[in-house]
């Protein structure tokens, strides 16, 4: 009785448009990458200005395999009907973001895991060798960002202090003027894309490729922050007990001069930490 039903079901997503198709055997992964640790602390407000780093650069990478997998197949009978450029492109506003936290050298600081690397492999393999695919990722990045990337864009900017527009252009979409009715537009054209039976079963699995990369980029940023946040209280539990180790062997005479040599860690402490936060940040391997 239950295989019936699942046959029921998948018959059921087959015979529907594409976008519901996509929406349905994306499900249980959409929700697990909602409930990822790094997206759970974003809804929660707990946003660090490391962590939006991260996650820029991160976002520069997979955009750009995207997109340049998208311009160089524009012409694709597949790709043609969902090729918005003018309105959806996002690697120009997260360049100016990226320049905006890290400045004209942002490049000689990208900092990178390997899942982002992966992720932007699957993307130029795919415009290569299976362009229709591209229809999947498209969807999941744009219409991601249209939606619950504008919720996200107001937590960053209020948890972060930022004014409006700075280091949040990826946000911002002044090409569409309503994202409802654009997203209403860019199904529609989703739709129209004409597949046959196998490479429409291909772009849904694709599309559970497309949402199992993010989490597996989530997933390794977080991992990143946390480690970064370890030698955080490793350092400040080292700089404690230095402190107290000094203050108990000096003598009364001194005393003074155990103050001075104590109070001189502090900035030796916090150029060490700085300089973990920067080899995490520029030497880290990664790929969104």
């Amino acid at each position: 009785m239950e295989t019936i039903e699942k046959k029921q079901t998948q018959t059921s997503v087959m015979d529907s448009e594409l976008s519901e198709q996509i929406k349905a055997a994306t499900k249980d992964s959409h929700i697990r990458a909602e409930n990822t640790e790094l997206m759970l602390s974003y809804q929660r407000g707990h946003v660090s200005l490391q962590q939006y780093q991260l996650l820029l650069c991160s976002l520069y990478k997979i955009y750009e395999a995207l997109e340049e997998a998208l311009d160089t197949n524009a012409s694709h009978e597949a790709v043609a009907p969902i090729y918005f450029p003018q309105e959806l492109a996002r690697l120009e506003s997260i360049r100016k973001d990226l320049e905006h936290f890290y400045g004209q050298s942002w490049r000689e600081k990208l900092t990178v895991p390997a899942a982002t690397l992966r992720y932007a492999q699957r993307l130029r393999e795919v415009g290569r060798d299976q362009p229709e695919y591209l229809v999947a990722h498209a969807y999941t990045r744009y219409l991601g960002d249209l939606s619950g990337g504008q919720v996200l864009g107001r937590i960053t900017q209020k948890s972060l202090g930022l004014k409006s527009g700075e280091g949040l252009s990826f946000f911002s979409f002044p090409g569409v003027s309503s994202p409802n009715l654009f997203k209403q537009l860019y199904r529609s054209r989703m739709n129209s894309v004409e597949l046959t039976e196998e490479q429409r079963r291909g772009v849904l699995e694709e599309a559970v490729t497309a949402f199992e990369l993010n989490i597996q980029v989530f997933d390794e940023l977080q991992e990143s922050l946390s480690a970064a946040s370890d030698a955080d209280n490793e350092m400040r539990q080292r700089h404690t007990q230095h402190k107290h180790s000094s203050t108990a062997a000096a003598a009364d005479g001194e005393a003074c001069e155990g103050l001075q040599s104590s109070s001189s860690l502090i900035p030796r402490f916090l150029r060490t930490l700085l300089g973990v936060f920067v080899v995490l940040a520029v030497g880290m391997v990664y790929a969104f």
